[in-house]
């Protein structure tokens, strides 16, 4: 674990995000939890007497990764709390214990959510961040109401091993903004379904940011995801490089026969939430509003 302090993250990272959280199309409030790993940035907006929905965004992407699906979903009388994930690149500072595997992610979040006074939420999440929310609903049920799944790593299917190789410069010595701009434009194909400002801050946040380990485990056995009590929907993108589509969605039917299941077309991994938000965002609206 790296203890991190406002002090240690570089001017340029903490510009970019502000610049980014700025353009939202929503106010944003700034909210800061303290729990025993450290302090946890929270971008809320929507209703203070909304149903509350968490976001949990992809590793490396921050909370500004939802700014074209924020703005409708708070509309729709969402409480949106869009979390940066603590250790990762973002305004959460970990600089409290170290989160010592799985359960202390998942007791980190706990404790997020017991500062905030939310007792239930829906989770949406994508990549990294689906992976965390699917181990969240399996671990706090009664915490959970409808689960969100956007193009989710290592929850039904593993990554492509080119996908892997690829990644892999990014947790090498010697990072430089240059080598996570050249991984995004390879995944996305060319990066033009990427918003242009949050390509650079997620390039100078795995270039500077003084991260955590990434805590991680394994894909959830079909023992445990039948045990799952939210309705789930899964939406992955059509043109992902991080692991097969057609193989994840099918993975997902066989696992979850109740879960909503849907490609979408044109999109990659990384510019899902972005390139995709006009059928995401309905999507999403759609399921949160089906029961």
């Amino acid at each position: 674990m790296s203890a991190l302090t406002a002090s240690s993250r570089t001017a340029p990272f903490l510009a970019a995000y502000d610049a980014l959280l700025a353009r939202w199309p929503v106010p944003v409030e700034a909210l800061t939890v303290r729990t025993a790993h450290g302090t946890t940035r929270i971008n809320a907006c929507g209703p203070h007497d909304g149903r509350p929905l968490v976001l949990l965004h992809g590793g490396g992407a921050t909370s500004t990764t939802w700014s074209a699906n924020a703005a409708p979903w708070a509309a729709a009388g969402h409480r949106v709390l869009a979390v940066d994930l603590i250790g990762d690149p973002g305004r959460s500072i970990h600089d409290g214990a170290a989160l010592d595997g799985v359960p202390g992610l998942l007791g980190w979040l706990d404790a997020v959510l017991d500062e905030l006074g939310v007792p239930r939420a829906d989770f949406c999440g994508h990549s990294y961040g689906a992976w965390i929310a699917l181990e969240y609903a399996l671990h706090a049920p009664a915490r959970t109401g409808r689960l969100a799944l956007l193009d989710p790593t290592r929850c039904f299917a593993g990554f492509r091993p080119g996908y892997l190789l690829r990644a892999l410069p990014l947790f090498l010595p010697g990072r430089t903004p240059d080598r996570a701009r050249a991984y995004l434009d390879w995944e996305t194909r060319g990066g033009h379904g990427l918003d242009a400002d949050w390509r650079e801050l997620y390039a100078l946040g795995y270039a500077d940011f003084p991260a955590s380990r990434v805590v991680t485990g394994p894909q959830p056995t079909p023992e445990r995801l039948r045990t799952l009590t939210a309705p789930v929907l899964t939406l992955l993108a059509a043109h992902s490089r991080a692991h097969d589509p057609a193989r994840v969605a099918d993975a997902a039917r066989r696992a979850l026969p109740s879960a909503e299941v849907a490609v979408i077309p044109d999109v990659t991994h990384h510019d899902l939430p972005m390139a995709g938000a006009p059928e995401v965002n309905r999507r999403l609206l759609d399921f949160l509003s089906a029961d």
